[in-house]
């Protein structure tokens, strides 16, 4: 297939959409018992996602930056569910600055020992050019990648305690990535000299080498839990094309030329919720792409596929590549 088609295929099946999402506010799986985990949990999909575990009974945290803002969330949602039998968290979470990220996971992991699910959720698109973290990285990688890898790392005591102790495929991580990964990623998805020297002032160039970077997480996490026979899913989705908070820093006339073909920010939840609780989710499918609002990607891009696979393998080995330089700018934040 040229890569072209491929394309085409690939954006129709993300925007155009048919059938009801499989997971919803209203047959939500029972969370009584369940500890979850959402970032960016105060706004758009995050919120929605919170508010409808919640419901289920689940206790949930609001991983976020601002406690004030999380709060606020956590008002609406009790309020909006005052039956519920769950527990909301308010945790401190900047993914921007991996100094801080530590302390952050301590303080979870002090008041829980058991993570069922991690969304990582949270993540910056299309900032001010030449935008860093605090440490100095291009802000979408330093935001959409380091920072969630190094939460991950972190948190994992918590996943695998679960793991030990909770049915098969339950327990999982879930990384949001973008359909950009399909219309504006690079050749092989992310080209490794643009992590140390990346191009500033292409902010959708970045952007869209960080949503292939979060699918290579969850394929470097999957391939890591299988060769452990850990029973812990870790998969990618793209939530949908959705009216959230992650438009703030368009132009507004580039938001209302699209703005007809996106959905509420609940539908970027039901996606997730699929990925989080669906039964038909399993550890054998460990790096998959989930696409909107509960399916597999039925046409991932070649090129990247080939960078999952190591030059040993037949591959470019260009996740390999990634995940080295994710474990060199964390490591000293351990």
């Amino acid at each position: 297939m040229s890569a072209w088609i491929q394309t085409a295929k690939s954006l129709y099946a993300q925007t155009f959409i048919s059938g009801d999402p499989p997971i919803t506010e209203a047959n939500c799986p029972d969370q009584t018992g369940r500890v979850l985990i959402v970032t960016g949990g105060t706004a758009g999909v995050g919120f929605e996602l919170s508010n409808i575990l919640y419901a289920s009974n689940g206790t949930v945290y609001i991983a976020a930056r601002s406690q004030e803002r999380a709060e606020a969330a956590i008002a609406r949602i009790k309020s909006a569910n005052p039956d519920s039998k769950g527990q909301l968290h308010f945790l401190h979470l900047d993914l921007s600055d991996l100094s801080t990220i530590k302390t952050s996971a301590n303080e979870f992991l002090k008041k829980e020992s058991q993570l069922h699910v991690l969304f990582n959720n949270a993540g910056v698109a299309n900032p001010p050019p030449n935008s860093r973290s605090a440490q100095g990285h291009e802000l979408h990688l330093g935001t959409n990648c380091l920072g969630p890898y190094l939460f991950t790392r972190l948190v994992l005591p918590a996943l695998r305690t679960a793991s030990a102790s909770s049915p098969p495929n339950t327990v999982r991580i879930i990384w949001a990535s973008s359909q950009t990964v399909d219309m504006l990623a690079p050749a092989g998805g992310i080209v490794p000299s643009e992590l140390r020297n990346p191009q500033w002032e292409r902010g959708p160039r970045m952007y869209s080498q960080s949503k292939v970077g979060n699918w290579f997480l969850a394929a470097r996490f999957a391939q890591e839990f299988k060769a452990a026979n850990e029973n812990i899913v870790s998969i990618t989705v793209n939530p949908g094309n959705l009216k959230s908070e992650i438009w703030r820093n368009y132009p507004t006339l580039n938001y209302y030329a699209i703005s007809w073909m996106l959905k509420p920010s609940i539908w970027g939840a039901y996606t997730d919720l699929w990925a989080g609780l669906s039964e038909e989710v399993t550890v054998e499918d460990g790096g998959r792409y989930v696409l909107p609002w509960g399916k597999w990607h039925p046409c991932p891009r070649e090129d990247i596929l080939e960078g999952m696979k190591t030059v040993e393998e037949g591959g470019t080995g260009v996740m390999k590549e990634f995940g080295e330089w994710c474990d060199e700018f964390t490591r000293e934040f351990m």
